[in-house]
């Protein structure tokens, strides 16, 4: 460990001690996600602990963010990098144990941060008990009941159900030894709860509660469109599922009655003082869908993966800022940014990579698939973009949702050796199979580095679960503290100031400054948030400037502005 992990928790400042008494802290919050298994491991084993976690709260505190939001940590067979879970209770051994996270949760809070866990509601693991009573006690049992088995087709049951494809490649029904056949859909691994089943209901308020009363702040709900489904007696086949409209009646997706399910989970969030909070990771195909999920009687908020989705354009990131932020004001939520997480590729490599320009599947993992190669990218621009991009999102009203390493400006890291990748959707496929998404999570889930040197760049005294390449070295946390020009030292400093400047959840655009490949906008007190999204340098608003993502070019106004904003950068001014 570097010396990061020995520094002291420093008391809370004034900002700080005021977000930990806002029962609305998460409106405006950025929030920092870990992937436990890759960020820090304490005990030399190659995996990611929770002891490894609570060493670096220092290093999350400096940063500046509001809260953590930790990827599952629960016991799991790792078919799906622990979203398979085994016990939505427990903590998996080879993380640690409870009192691992209730020391954790202490020192979180101690420093200022709230602590978000992710819940995996839509399906367990192979391993859970209740998945292992199913296959036990047969057909027509009480058991089978939680979850959704189906007799098979054909003279004798050999055929599924129905043709459905799992999200990871392959069938989306096993047959077990009985003959019948259970949905998953995803991994074989992952069999789908059955949430029509009230002990389903009864046994996840208890999990929430579980991890409430232990400190828990809020929740982050994977696949949350998926719980409520509605299955007749006749199946549809894929082609017929994939053309049925998502308006709330589709058979798998997005059915309005899940809606009853939040509102159950927000009385339980409401016993608590203050209440506890939830986002939803919700793929639905419209605005409107998406903010029943943030109603204020359900879970609060939800994913805006808007820009994640869209290419370095201005004028697509005021279409997605302006539509999101009147969708928010409607609903009383706060609208939710994002740009990196545990399951896209990093966006320090999309944005060095030609614009997806409305393509299918997700920008960049073609390229990933390629093996990374240097032609057709352009790393220094990428990490350009995503500097200003990040700057950009830290400046918008709401929340921000930040993946662990972006701040130091990580590049998705291809050059992982097939023997060695752990994602389903590669293992689950074959190369005549597979398609470009089946190659694009193990590399933004490389754990990170802390120092220059060591086993594992300091991610612990032995070795990484994943390679990590030689390039890291550049890019760890001991490399980039205290250069004034790192991706990491622009993150603290954006960081901090945003809680300095937060106010109003609104912005106003500037038209007369904003044109063409230029975005101006305003904040309330007067600060103002500038980007230029071309390639060619721009005259730059008046003003102090506060932090920018690159160098400013051009000579100084007497009120300490630069004159030039370059290509491919944002700044912040105080007016």
């Amino acid at each position: 460990m570097t010396s990061q992990s020995t520094a002291q928790i420093r008391p809370l400042d004034d900002s700080a001690a005021l977000l930990v008494d806002d029962p609305t802290w998460w409106r405006q919050a950025a929030v920092y996600q870990i992937y436990p298994r890759s960020f820090a491991d304490a005990n030399g084993d190659g995996i990611g602990d929770l002891r490894g976690i609570t060493s670096r709260v220092p290093y999350l505190q400096g940063l500046g963010v509001d809260a953590v939001w930790l990827s599952p940590f629960y016991p799991s067979a790792l078919a799906d990098g622990g979203y398979d879970v085994d016990d939505y209770r427990d903590v998996d051994p080879r993380i640690g144990t409870l009192e691992d996270f209730d020391e954790l949760s202490s020192a979180l809070h101690t420093a200022g941060l709230r602590l978000i866990v992710d819940l995996v509601p839509n399906h367990t693991g192979s391993g859970h008990s209740w998945f292992q009573e199913a296959l036990a006690a047969g057909r027509g049992s009480r058991a089978r009941e939680r979850y959704i088995f189906r007799e098979g087709r054909g003279e004798h049951g050999e055929l599924p159900p129905a043709d459905w494809e799992s999200i990871f490649g392959g069938p989306a029904w096993t047959r077990v030894e009985d003959g019948q056949w259970y949905l998953h859909l995803f991994a074989t691994e992952q069999p789908d709860l059955n949430w029509a089943d009230r002990e389903v209901h009864e046994d996840f308020l208890t999990t929430l509660r579980f991890w409430s009363d232990r400190g828990v702040d809020g929740f982050r709900v994977d696949v949350a469109h998926a719980l409520a489904k509605d299955l007749g007696e006749e199946l549809p086949s894929s082609a017929e599922l994939e053309a049925m409209p998502h308006d709330g009646r589709h058979p798998l997706w997005d059915r309005d009655e899940v809606h009853e399910i939040y509102a159950e989970w927000r009385r339980v969030f409401d016993e608590y003082s203050p209440p506890r909070t939830a986002v939803a990771e919700a793929w639905v195909g419209s605005a409107e869908r998406r903010a029943r999920y943030a109603s204020p009687q359900g879970l609060g908020q939800a994913f805006n993966f808007d820009l994640l989705e869209a290419d370095f354009d201005a004028a697509d990131y005021r279409r997605i800022v302006t539509e999101n932020l009147a969708q928010s004001a409607q609903t009383g939520s706060s609208s939710t940014w994002v740009f990196s997480n545990h399951d896209v590729v990093r966006h320090a490599t999309r944005y060095g990579l030609p614009p997806r320009a409305g393509r299918p599947g997700k920008q960049g993992a073609d390229w990933v698939a390629a093996g990374g190669p240097d032609d057709g990218i352009d790393r220094e621009l990428g990490l350009r973009r995503a500097r200003a991009a990040t700057l950009f999102e830290l400046a918008l009203p709401g929340s921000a949702y930040l993946y662990q390493g972006e701040e130091l400006g990580l590049h998705e890291v291809a050059e992982i050796p097939d023997d060695q990748r752990q994602d389903p959707a590669f293992l689950r496929t074959t190369p005549e199979t597979r398609s470009d998404d089946g190659l694009g999570r193990d590399g933004c889930r490389v754990p990170l580095p802390w120092a220059r040197g060591g086993a594992s760049f300091g991610f612990g005294e032995g070795g990484a679960h994943l390679p990590q390449p030689a390039w890291f070295a550049d890019f760890s946390v001991e490399a980039e503290s205290d250069d004034p020009t790192s991706t990491l030292e622009m993150y603290r400093r954006a960081l901090h100031l945003r809680r300095e400047l937060q106010g109003a959840e609104t912005l106003t655009w500037d038209d007369a400054l904003s044109d063409g490949e230029v975005l101006v906008f305003e904040r309330t007190g007067g600060w103002v948030c500038a980007t230029n999204f071309g390639d060619v340098e721009v005259p730059l608003p008046s003003g102090e400037v506060l932090v920018a993502s690159g160098e400013l070019g051009g000579s100084e106004d007497a009120a300490g502005g630069a004159r030039v904003l370059p290509g491919a950068t944002t700044v912040w001014l105080r007016r």
